[in-house]
This record gives C-alpha cells, sequence and structure tokens, in this order.
C-alpha cells in the first residue's frame, strides 16, 4: 500500500492532498459548513470530509472535474428545485469546478440538515 491509498486522518490532511487550485473552495465549504453548523464535528468518513452531529450531516468529496455533497436532499422543494441543475446519481450533489460554487445553496443544505438532524434525535429519544 503505497502512502496516496492512505485514508486522510483528518479534513486539514483531506485537503492538503487535494488540488492546489480545489484547496480553496474547499476551505470555503468547510467554513460554511462551521458557521451553519458550529456544533457538528468534523470527521473524515469514507475517505471523505464529513460533518456530523447526533448523525452525519454531509459528506464533501473533492473529484477531478466536481465537488461532490452526499446524501441527497430531500424534504424542502424549493431547496430540491434549486439544487436540480446540481443533480448527480442517486440525488447527490455535483457542483462542477468549472462554474461558480453555490455556497448560499450549501448553507441551506447544511441547515436543512440539521434541522432533519435534530428531529430525528428527538424522535429517537421519544421511542427509548
Amino acid at each position: 500500500m503505497n502512502a496516496r491509498s492512505l485514508p486522510p486522518k483528518s479534513i486539514d490532511a483531506y485537503i492538503a492532498a487535494a488540488p492546489i487550485e480545489v484547496r480553496p473552495i474547499l476551505k470555503r465549504i468547510r467554513r460554511t459548513v462551521a458557521a451553519a453548523a458550529p456544533e457538528a464535528k468534523e470527521i473524515v468518513s469514507y475517505r471523505m470530509p464529513a460533518f456530523r452531529l447526533h448523525g452525519i450531516l454531509l459528506y464533501i468529496g473533492a473529484f477531478k472535474h466536481h465537488i461532490g455533497l452526499f446524501p441527497p436532499v430531500t424534504g424542502d422543494a424549493k431547496l430540491a428545485k434549486a439544487l436540480a441543475p446540481y443533480a448527480g446519481p442517486k440525488g447527490n450533489l455535483r457542483f462542477p469546478l468549472d462554474q461558480p460554487i453555490p455556497y448560499a445553496l450549501i448553507r441551506r443544505i447544511v441547515l436543512l440538515r440539521v434541522k432533519q438532524d435534530r428531529a430525528r434525535a428527538a424522535a429517537r429519544r421519544k421511542r427509548a
């Protein structure tokens, strides 16, 4: 196993390993998520940066031609309509690197995912 195939141990390491032109985008997405979900913990899962409260809010992946955002966003029709141009396979999002990254939309995604995460956590507490 060579060093390139080792999973990153932190989001900082993931960003440092990304192509130099993608690093500022990843850093700004990280700041966007942190501002919208300040209580979220940063982790690396499935070799990608992830942000977690009670559960995973989202994963971010840098690819050759796009930034991927996972899992699919559901539960807000207006947001889904705004995200339609970025829809990729299985409902995951692809933000092309040759276009402006929609940071305001990413913020809206994070806010929705926080709301959904807290609702799921509250429902689990009620069942327990």
